[in-house]
């Protein structure tokens, strides 16, 4: 008796430390795997994505953070969206912050569009700790790159940013098509003017893409090819009405039509005409990016005509951006560029552009 009492005691010792076991055994599982699709994590903590934008205010940056926090709900990842509160140089030191803090606590990956040059120290952090970077929109700045590239310590496994020369050239195409016949009947030559917001690469990509194809077109088709002249203007940085300006030296040239290379040159431009009625009612226009003023002008029955615009699918670029990230971190399959292609948006489509999120107010 005594014997089968000591087993049973035994027996009943061993179970219940077996049952202790499976309850810690079961909550460092749920500590491994985290929540989500994925079983490549080492905690919850790490299924985190850290996205640093160049803003976050804008109606544009929104619209990549709804893309960005939607790939994140479909692959089971945290995100987080931070900017600085404009992209001026004086922000930098709040951006680089921004980039510290995620690297310090970290992520599983790091999604980034810098507003300037001195990120190569992170950066390198990044590649230390193996936290796959994804550059977005404008991306990382040139020289920070080549740095890196030099040291053999750069973890930039993808770059997702709108094709500026493709889209622009789309910009084109429409544009063409609208004012083709003006320049057939034309009975000097028909001026199309270019407004090109500043010297980056944006701007430069912007310009030479809708020229480009603008030419492409025009000189392949006799009845506009030598009647026409592209007349372009530089303006860097959009204060003090530096486009205004740009607007007026290319009515001074005789511009027919004009062609604003992103949402600052449409905005000022929009002021222009409407505090000058009737001044430049004769010219057709051509926009670059979304916002209110285009809505609005684009819906306008008098007045100057803007007959189209070219957007960013800003949504798109924080899905993919987001969603390269997370097959960097699960070791899949990854592009090392994914040009998101723009798309026209006229009087005819506009209210489906913003039904798709492609098209915004702000």
């Amino acid at each position: 008796m005594k014997f089968k009492k000591l087993l049973a005691i035994v027996l009943s010792i061993s179970l219940v430390a077996a049952v202790l076991y499976g309850c810690g055994g079961n909550s460092d599982n749920e500590n491994t795997t985290g929540s989500g699709d994925s079983g490549t994590q080492s905690n919850n903590a790490d299924k985190t994505i850290s996205v640093v934008a160049k803003g976050e205010s804008h109606a544009f940056w929104q619209s990549v953070k709804r893309g960005a926090e939607d790939a994140g709900k479909k692959y089971g990842y945290k995100i987080t969206f931070r900017g600085p509160t404009s992209e001026s140089s004086s922000e930098l030191p709040s951006q680089k912050e921004m980039v510290q803090t995620a690297l310090s606590n970290n992520v599983s990956g790091l999604v980034i569009a810098t507003i300037g040059e001195g990120f190569t120290d992170m950066l390198e952090q990044a590649y230390d700790q193996k936290i796959p970077v994804v550059q977005f929109d404008s991306g990382i700045w040139e020289a920070d790159i080549k740095t890196l590239d030099d040291k053999g310590k750069n973890p930039i496994v993808s770059s997702v940013a709108t094709s500026n020369e493709k889209a622009a050239a789309i910009a084109a195409e429409n544009f063409f098509d609208e004012i083709k016949d003006d320049i057939k009947e034309s009975d000097g030559v028909y001026v199309i003017g270019v407004i090109q917001h500043d010297q980056t690469v944006t701007g430069i990509d912007r310009a030479k893409g809708f020229i480009d194809r603008f030419t492409e077109l025009a000189d392949e088709d006799e009845e506009t090819s030598g009647k026409y002249k592209i007349e372009k203007e530089i303006k860097d940085g959009d204060s003090n009405n530096a486009y205004v300006d740009a607007l007026n030296a290319l009515v001074e040239k005789k511009a027919n039509a004009i062609f604003m290379s992103n949402e600052g040159v449409v905005k000022q431009v929009s002021d222009a005409i409407a505090a000058n009625a009737g001044k430049y009612d004769d010219i057709e226009f051509c926009g670059f990016d979304a916002g209110t003023k285009q809505i609005e002008w684009i819906k306008a029955e008098n007045g100057a005509d803007l007959v189209g615009s070219v957007a960013q699918d800003s949504y798109q670029i924080g899905f993919e951006a987001v969603e390269q990230c997370v097959f960097a971190i699960e070791g899949k399959t990854i592009a090392q560029n994914v040009p998101i292609a723009g798309k026209w948006y006229d009087e005819d489509n506009i209210d489906e552009m913003i039904r798709n999120n492609l098209v915004y107010e702000g």
